[in-house]
């Protein structure tokens, strides 16, 4: 890694210097962040790290007066050509064409694995993780609901991946319940077979609200209850009607999924884990863990002092379990926690879930602690906040396929009445990919947490922080690569690349490694978003000032080696997003 080899020499001197052991400085030694406004050095010592790493001895001195001192103890050489000091760090500037040189061979070199070979991952366990996201209701459309969860954990699976984690996909299904007694009824009612052929989801949904008006009737209620109740007992015919309804939903569901390039390894579902979530129940039993209240519910307690302040519910009166124990199995949920570790022995379990069901992913995992499941430390959950005024040409929106469409629809709008938009082969999966693109950097930029309103207008423009922007970068560049021959980085004259904002775009490229970084500790994609639109903004002013066209052949050929660096880079951060970069636009 080009950052890495850089890093290592600096921390070989500072070691010597320091009488610390190279790899306990590596970690406090870190790119400097580009600025539009001045040059700056490429690498920087945090001074504060270092205090923490040594006996401690000089905690009180002023840390600007340490980093003078240490800056003048320190030497340059072949690769460190300036060293200077500033608030409480140490300054390194890297040889300039050795910078250049190393960085470009490095990109070519490690193409899509550029920045996750690096030894900051080095110390990193190669693990197994289950993600589990999107979980849809079955025979529901899909709602736009279920659109943060499915492109956050699919940016987390490939994120694990890309660090050579094993990773499984799964999507936990809502396929059981109370209200397939009431669709099976409606069904029997109201339901169409060749309809449900054609266009299933839209089918049923309009069979669930026919059947809702008449939910308050008691015979309505009863044929329900009766029809969940054979559905419990395994009865074919009930059973038939459900799997159909099942089938059909994943059929549909695959289709939307591979409009927003997702897959997954395993579609599991509360339907599987009922006999399971009866024996988590009676482990709970057996253990004193599970209390009966007077209406009959079965609780967990999981107050620190035993005095029923906090408590989970996690059995009805009737003696059927609920969502958490399926899922422990809450009855359910721990339920599906247990199954899974039985069968792929992970060592990361990942759900992703909007943050109203923080609580619950909590109480889970107490549960399962209490039940002696050590490995219960090891389950995570990652919560995002609300999407608001999401709303159609025709409305307020409610279907996942329709912002699909609305969004290739605008986006292809936008691209026809633009006067730099090229000709391309297929412009509406042209359009469909940027309109993508828009969705998810808009998505992508805040905390995850966090709750944002959504803006057609900010989203969709070409220029500024968004998803556009990233995929006409792309496309840009390529097309650059394509009218002067693909760029050859044998006999690259590194001496033609020290104009300032070649030397930007460079420094840039050094720091993927730490971003990446930093997204694989706190699973949030906005560090890689900022460091792309960074990028993306870097390459543009560079486009502009250091043209290929006209140039001298050794110099054309640098440049076009500087921008092949850039696209590849942004590529490959592009698709850890969820994102396919277009080539075209």
């Amino acid at each position: 890694m080009a950052a890495g080899s850089f890093r290592r020499s600096i921390a070989l001197q500072l070691s010597k210097v320091l009488d610390l052991p190279p790899e306990n400085l590596i970690k406090s030694i870190s790119a400097v962040p580009v600025s539009k406004k001045r040059q700056v050095a490429d690498f920087q010592l945090s001074i504060a790290s270092i205090i923490e790493n040594s006996s401690g001895d000089c905690l009180a001195q002023d840390l600007h007066l340490q980093a003078q001192q240490l800056a003048e103890r320190l030497q340059c050489d072949s690769v460190v050509s300036a060293i200077s000091a500033g608030p409480g760090t140490v300054n390194f500037t890297i040889n300039r064409e050795l910078l250049a040189k190393t960085v470009l061979q490095q990109v070519w070199k490690d193409g899509s694995e550029y920045g996750v070979k690096s030894e900051l991952f080095s110390t990193v366990p190669r693990q197994k993780a289950v993600v589990e996201f999107s979980s849809p209701n079955i025979a529901k459309k899909f709602h736009i609901g279920h659109l943060r969860s499915t492109i956050v954990g699919n940016f987390i699976a490939n994120l694990k991946v890309a660090l050579g984690h094993e990773v499984v996909r799964i999507n936990y299904l809502g396929d059981w319940g109370m209200q397939f007694g009431l669709l099976g009824v409606g069904f029997q009612s109201f339901g169409n077979k060749e309809k449900l052929k054609s266009s299933p989801l839209q089918h049923l949904f309009e069979v669930y609200v026919q059947i809702n008006k008449a939910a308050e009737d008691e015979n309505t209620k009863k044929l329900a209850k009766d029809f969940f109740r054979k559905l419990e007992e395994h009865d074919e015919q009930a059973l038939s009607i459900w799997k159909q309804f099942r089938d059909l939903s994943i059929e549909e569901y695959i289709r939307i999924y591979k409009r927003l390039g997702v897959h997954f390894d395993e579609y599991s579902g509360e339907s599987f884990y009922q006999e399971k979530a009866q024996e988590v129940l009676k482990i709970l039993e057996d253990k004193g863990l599970l209390q009966k209240t007077i209406k009959g519910t079965g609780i967990v307690d999981l107050s620190e002092k035993k005095d029923l302040s906090t408590v989970s519910t996690v059995m009805r009166s009737d003696g059927t379990s609920l969502y958490i124990t399926r899922q422990v199995s809450p009855s359910v949920l721990p339920a599906t926690a247990i199954d899974r570790m039985n069968k792929h022995s992970w060592d990361t379990m990942i759900y992703v879930t909007d943050k109203s069901q923080s609580n619950h992913f909590q109480h889970l995992f107490q549960i399962l602690k209490l039940m002696g499941y050590d490995w219960a430390e090891r389950c995570q959950h990652v919560s995002f906040g609300l999407v608001q005024g999401m709303k159609t040409r025709r409305g307020e929106v409610v279907f996942l396929e329709d912002v699909l469409n609305e969004v290739r629809s605008r986006m292809l709008q936008n691209m026809t009445s633009t006067k730099t938009t090229k000709e391309t082969q297929d412009p509406v999966e042209t359009a469909e990919k940027v309109g993508l693109a828009a969705l998810i950097i808009q998505d992508f930029r805040g905390l995850l947490s966090s709750d944002y309103q959504f803006s057609w207008e900010r989203a969709l423009q070409s220029r500024g922080d968004t998803g556009v922007f990233l995929q006409y970068t792309h496309a840009r560049l390529h097309s650059l690569e394509q009218m002067h021959g693909n760029a050859e980085l044998t006999d690259v004259n590194v001496s033609c690349l020290q104009e300032p904002d070649a030397i930007s775009v460079l420094q840039h490229l050094l720091r993927y490694d730490e971003v990446l970084y930093r997204s694989s500790q706190d699973l949030q994609p906005k560090h890689i978003v900022s460091y792309l639109l960074t990028l993306s903004h870097l390459a543009a002013v560079a486009h502009k000032t250091l043209p290929v066209k006209g140039s001298a052949p050794a110099v054309a050929q640098a440049r076009l080696c500087l921008f092949h660096a850039a696209r590849s880079v942004l590529a490959n951060g592009m698709k850890l997003l969820g994102i396919t970069p277009v080539t075209q636009m």
